[in-house]
Formats: structure tokens, sequence, C-alpha cells
């Protein structure tokens, strides 16, 4: 899959520049991404195996990238054979050292992973990372040539009293590092009042957030800040895939519990295609 390798695998300036004159003559691919989060055994390779095939049966319209536990990233790339991307859920900033229990980009990149996640909101809420840390973190994975998926959002009470475009913007300015790419990075938005509770923000919501995060991306990174991917992340499911992805600036989702599942996956997946032959439908 070309196209998957030249968006997640960022290697020279000179190739970048290539791939973003490419990519700026036409619409920039979808990433579609899951997070396992501590979820999988072996056992559930079978669920990577079976989106891999789906992949080679009928080549989707998105990127497709799983991120999953570290245990499984090797076996998990395996089982993929190079159809999807496999991804790690975090790294730490240092490339080797005196950090128990922890784990590099250059080891996930080792183990076979092309991206990782930076920033969730379980790992700012529970283990305390910060802006700072999460633009350490960025800036390792692209140190390791990993892709990073660098996650924002706001919590309920954040919402409830008008301060989730502030919240959000102040996140990019501090974990956004400078001299991203579209081929290095990808923004996901995720309200964390919406993630694993069944309940989604209204399309008008989606949009709102998804268009100050482009306005901001801009400010800070010039014309690279127009084709950065913007993906939302918070209760997606086969439901609301096609209305959620149809939301403008909104260029692919981040999947949770939706993700463990092949079936629901590949639903979602699907909803790209639907959204293009909505789109098509529309001009005719």
């Amino acid at each position: 899959m070309e196209t998957f390798v030249a968006a997640f695998t960022p290697v020279s300036s000179q190739h970048n520049a290539s791939l973003q004159s490419e990519q700026s003559e036409a619409s920039v691919r979808p990433l579609i991404a899951g997070n396992w989060k501590m979820n999988g055994l072996a056992p559930q390779l079978r669920q990577i195996e079976a989106i891999a095939a789906s992949v080679k049966a009928k080549p989707p319209l998105a990127d497709i990238l799983i991120c999953v536990p570290s245990t499984l990233i090797a076996r998990a790339a395996q089982c993929a054979g190079g159809r999807i991307g496999i991804g790690g859920e975090n790294c730490h900033s240092e490339m080797a050292g005196a950090f128990t229990g922890d784990i590099s980009a250059e080891m996930l990149k080792d183990a076979g992973a092309c991206a990782v996640i930076v920033g969730h909101s379980e790992r700012r809420q529970h283990h305390g990372e910060t802006d700072a840390m999460v633009a350490a973190k960025a800036n390792a994975a692209w140190r390791a040539g990993l892709l990073a998926v660098i996650c924002i959002g706001e919590t309920k009470s954040q919402r409830m009293d008008g301060k989730a475009l502030s919240v959000c913007g102040d996140q990019i300015a501090g974990s956004v590092p400078d001299g991203m790419t579209l081929s290095a990075s990808a923004v996901a938005y995720e309200p964390l009042w919406a993630i694993g509770s069944g309940h989604t923000p209204t399309s008008e919501q989606i949009a709102e957030v998804h268009a100050h995060i482009r306005r901001c991306l801009v400010v800070r990174l010039g014309a690279a800040g127009r084709e950065v991917r913007i993906l939302y992340g918070g209760s997606v499911k086969p439901s609301n895939a096609c209305e959620i992805l149809a939301v403008p600036e909104v260029g692919g989702a981040l999947i949770g519990g939706a993700s463990l599942k092949a079936t629901d996956f590949e639903a979602i997946v699907n909803a790209v295609s639907k959204r293009a032959e909505s789109s098509l439908a529309a001009l005719a």
C-alpha cells in the first residue's frame, strides 16, 4: 500500500516536500485509527488478521492504523502483513535510559510500529502528562520515524463553562512541536466527556472545534497547518461514523472500543467510501 507507506514514513525533508506537493494537489486521505487501550491478548490478533484481509479484498479510501499494547506490536505487525499500520499507544521522550517500565519510540519502531499515540486523555488524566511532556513525546516519535497522533480535548466542566475552544487552542500551542507536517503527524480531538460514554457531540459542536483547531494549526504552522489531518475521537461507532466523517475538517477518526471487533471497525472504514459516494452524488 504505497499511500499508506507515504503517509506513515517520514524520511528525508526532500521526500516530505515532494509528498506535501503531491498531496496538496489532491484531497488528503482520511486516517482511520484504532486504539485498543489496555486490551488484547494473543487470541485477539485474529481481529487484526480479519481487518488486514478485508483491506486486501477491498482497498479502502483511507489509511488504516491499529494501535495496540506494546506486548502485541511485533505479532500484530506480522498479522497485518503490511496492509494496515500498527502503532503504539504511548512512548517515553528519551531514546534509552533508567526508566523502568517505559518504552521508547525507537523500541516501538524496532518492534514493527509505524505510529504512536501521544497525549491521550487517559494518559493526561491518570499519569499527569502535561502539554510539554506530550510535545517531547511527539518529538521522540518523529526522531524514531513514527507518525505521532497528538491528542487534545476538553473535559465536561470545561465544555459547560464555554472553554472548549480555548482549552484546545492552548493544548495545540503546548503539545504540538515546531516542524509538524502532514507525513509526520495527526491531531486527534477527543472531548473527554464523550470517550466511552456513548454520548457524541453534535455535528455542529464537532465542526466548531475542528474549524478552531484548523485555524490554530495554520497560525502555528502556516501552510503546513492546512494539510495536517484532524481526527475525531469519542464514541465513534458504525451507527454514527458516516455522519461524523462528513463533518467539515474531520480528516478521520480515532476509535476505541469499536476497534476491538473487526466487523465494527470495518464498518467505520467503509463509511469513508460512503462519504465519498455521497459527495460525488451531490456534485452530479
